[in-house]
């Protein structure tokens, strides 16, 4: 499905229903948002395992301005700044009220811009394997502590130049992201738009900070990361945590779980975010 928000148009997909039978009334469930990572990549990634949520939420798979099936857009708007206000817009248009918004990696920064921009309009937030600072070292680090000097050397030199070092990166960096292999059809269903990853890279990474944009965020909100992630170690999520002043915080680190934990241990983190979404 699409729908213009004004300037572009985007991409959603919906799994489960808004309301549901509940003895002689009909019960409203919340609308759990889930914003994908990359950046560059689309939704493909939450599914199937988000569907195990539609019993306690309706899951709404958004891809975000310039990527996935939503409009390739003019590179001119691809912010932060915009990218959250188009969260903002997005619900409503489709009169999406008060949604809990899950972001992972690139997402997780989407999420923190928007629920400092609009601290009223989340009900709940999710931060997943995500940072608020860009930490290369801290990465590069967990990185070689992985997968040896070669590692940590090809993600720093995939960071600098992601187009001339993409084939050293996934051969010697994306396998060391999670603790298991998962599904191996997985990457091949998702849509890759490399020129936001390039302009991200290039543009808004090295000064990107949103230590003062966690101060505004007032929802409760749920910090999940992987004990075992290289790309944002648990540190990250540390370092989110204390900026997180105004809002009622719950923090999971998931053991034996790398980047976006849910990949390795499904199970775990379902009950987690299922308790979270419920609460």
């Amino acid at each position: 499905m699409r729908v213009n928000i004004g300037d572009t148009t985007l991409f959603f997909d919906v799994d489960g229903e808004l309301f549901t039978p509940s003895g002689p009334q009909m019960r409203e469930k919340p609308t759990l948002l889930l914003l994908h990572g990359g950046p560059g990549l689309d939704h493909a990634g939450f599914k199937p395992l988000f569907s195990q949520l539609t019993d306690v939420a309706q899951i709404v798979y958004l891809d975000q301005r310039g990527m996935g099936r939503s409009d390739p857009d003019n590179k001119s708007r691809w912010n932060l700044d915009q990218w959250a206000k188009d969260v903002h817009s997005f619900c409503e248009v489709l009169e999406i009220e008060n949604p809990i918004v899950l972001g992972v990696s690139f997402g997780g920064m989407v999420a923190m811009k928007y629920a400092s921009l609009f601290p009223d309009h989340p009900s709940k937030l999710i931060l997943s394997s995500t940072t608020a600072r860009s930490d290369l070292q801290l990465s590069r680090d967990m990185f070689t502590r992985l997968g040896g000097e070669e590692a940590g050397l090809a993600f720093l030199n995939f960071v600098e130049d992601s187009t001339n070092n993409f084939e050293d990166f996934q051969r010697l960096v994306l396998p060391l992201y999670n603790t298991t292999s998962g599904d191996p059809d997985a990457s091949k269903r998702g849509i890759m738009t490399k020129a936001v990853l390039d302009h991200f890279s290039e543009n808004i990474r090295p000064e990107m900070d949103l230590r003062s944009d966690l101060r505004e965020i007032i929802c409760p909100t749920l910090v999940l990361f992987g004990d075992s992630d290289p790309l944002t170690p648990p540190l990250q999520g540390d370092r989110i945590v204390r900026e997180l002043v105004n809002a009622e915080v719950r923090h999971e680190t998931i053991n034996n779980a790398g980047h976006g934990p849910w990949r390795d241990r499904p199970t775990e983190v379902l009950a987690i975010l299922r308790d979270f979404v419920a609460l």
